[in-house]
This record gives C-alpha cells, sequence and structure tokens, in this order.
C-alpha cells in the first residue's frame, strides 16, 4: 500500500501539476486557432463541446487566450461566460483541496 501512496505522490508533485497545466492551456490556445482557422476555410470545425472539455480539463486560461488572440467565439455567451466560470470553480476547487475545506 505504501508503494501506491509513493506512485501518487509523485504525480501530484507541483512539477508534475505544472508540465500539466502549462501543455493543456497550449494545447487550448491551439485548439482555438485551429478551429477559427478550419472557420475562415469552411472546412471541418471543433465541436464546441470539445472546446469545453479542453477548458475544463484545466486549459481555460489557454483557451480564453486563444479565443481573444484569434478573435474566435467572442461573440457566444456560452464562451464568453463559460471559460471564465470554469476557471473559476477549479480555483475554488483547488482552494478547498489545499485548505482542507
Amino acid at each position: 500500500m505504501q508503494e501506491f501512496s509513493d506512485i501518487i505522490q509523485t504525480i501530484l508533485a507541483w512539477q508534475n501539476i505544472l508540465i500539466y497545466l502549462i501543455s493543456i492551456n497550449l494545447i487550448g490556445f491551439f485548439v482555438m486557432w485551429l478551429d477559427k482557422r478550419k472557420a475562415q476555410h469552411a472546412k471541418w470545425r471543433i465541436k464546441e463541446s470539445t472546446l469545453l472539455l479542453v477548458a475544463a480539463l484545466g486549459g481555460g486560461i489557454g483557451t480564453i487566450a486563444g479565443m481573444y488572440t484569434f478573435r474566435h467565439k467572442t461573440q457566444k455567451a456560452k464562451f464568453v461566460f463559460g471559460f471564465p466560470a470554469i476557471i473559476v470553480i477549479q480555483i475554488l476547487i483547488a482552494i478547498m483541496i489545499i485548505f482542507k475545506i
């Protein structure tokens, strides 16, 4: 049982969490760019649910940055309010975990 605990502690080390968050936010930025590019060329699009999922998985900052950098989905309330709401919820959850509330 101790080995499992050691594995979990290694996975949840702050360096690994930081690498994950940087990666998922870069992915969020990239998918917003890709979807904007596809929209401009009238091609296959990334589902809105996929964009929201990337934000929910920790890529909220990257998706918001991509949304405003590429001026993509800025007229849709689902994204203008949804991405920040996801970030706020994630911050609240992190605070609850850190302070064991």
